[in-house]
């Protein structure tokens, strides 16, 4: 095994965003309050979060008191408050001190994870993946010429998230003028659908990478497109097939989610109900797109984003020197000895 010092390579230091590792759980939370509270006929007025918060309505005391009850056996690691708001009875969730300190450890080992699986997909042998401190991590890739490739596969957070449309709004021009100033309505979000489609999100994630389990490039079988076949795990198949048997008619937005910036890559009208856990993404990408964005999906999404704050390229040259001189000293004390001996 050659190391950076003897075959070159690159150096990274990563910082790992330990908010952000707190701020996906929030969300990825608030999706499942939202399937037990359906799976218990709980009936809620919306589930949001704001900032490190999750806030759901209730119409009555009652309701909100079941709901307390469901979740304070079901999710150990929130702590709930009562609050009211007009005629809004709420319950106010936040993580638990300890919770988050467990988040984020998480989130530092589960990012290392995936930086394995996405080097190991880039062919790289030997590589050094190491914790550095409470939130970093130290990259060694020996060997790597492509510098930039490697930076763009180890720097990307592409995440899937799946949204409904606020068609409704959508469909009105004015309101789709103040949204293109940057004053949507309260819940949703302004997005430009790849095409140049303007389109209004709802906030609430339906679904998020977290339930993949394969991801695989390929191609549309109707328009042959280059695209990506989604694998669900059984909760998120059960998931996806309860939004789509519930929304029939309306049009679900596929996001994907880089460095803190969302993408619509196409937006359906949802004609039927979907099970089986099969999804594909399709929608003016390339061949080698789809292949990156697979890549990305199948090693894992990454817990936390990550900055590179320190980069480093290391020549062959001065290796390549010492295992020259390494190979010829040995020669040269092999030949020694045979003179010496004879």
């Amino acid at each position: 095994y050659l190391g950076l010092d003897l075959r070159g390579g690159v150096h990274f230091l990563l910082q790992v965003d330990m908010k952000g590792a707190i701020t996906k759980r929030l969300d990825s939370t608030g999706a499942d309050l939202r399937s037990l509270l359906r799976d218990k006929n709980i009936r809620h007025g919306g589930i949001s979060r704001e900032r490190n918060t999750l806030v759901i309505k209730f119409r009555d005391e009652d309701t909100r008191e079941q709901a307390r009850a469901v979740l304070q056996s079901s999710q150990p690691d929130l702590e709930l408050t009562q609050a009211q708001e007009g005629a809004d009875y709420k319950l106010v969730a936040i993580l638990k001190p300890a919770a988050e300190l467990r988040i984020q450890e998480s989130a530092l080992k589960q990012n290392i994870t995936t930086l394995h699986n996405r080097i190991n997909e880039l062919g790289v042998a030997e590589p050094v993946i190491q914790q550095q401190g409470a939130d970093r991590i130290v990259v060694q890739l020996p060997g790597v010429q492509d510098t930039a490739k490697a930076k763009d596969i180890l720097g990307r957070t592409a995440t899937l998230e799946v949204r409904l449309v606020d068609d409704e709004a959508s469909a009105s021009p004015t309101v789709m003028e103040e949204a293109a100033k940057g004053s949507p309505p309260a819940g949703t979000e302004y997005y430009e659908e790849r095409g140049g489609r303007p389109l209004l999100v709802k906030k609430q994630v339906v679904l998020t990478g977290d339930r993949l389990t394969d991801a695989q490039p390929g191609f549309d079988s109707r328009t042959q497109e280059p695209a990506v076949h989604l694998s669900l795990d059984s909760a998120g198949a059960r998931i996806f097939k309860d939004v789509t048997r519930d929304n029939i008619g309306k049009r679900m937005a596929i996001l994907l989610i880089e460095k803190g910036k969302g993408e619509v890559v196409t937006a359906p009208v949802i004609r039927d109900e979907i099970g089986g856990g099969r999804v594909q993404i399709s929608g003016r990408m390339s061949t080698t797109e789809a292949n990156d964005v697979a890549l990305l999906l199948r090693a894992g999404s990454l817990a936390a984003p990550m900055e590179i704050v320190e980069e480093r390229t290391i020549g062959p040259s001065l290796g390549a020197d010492n295992i020259t001189k390494g190979f010829q000293s040995t020669a040269w004390g092999f030949l020694a000895i045979a003179v010496f001996m004879s």
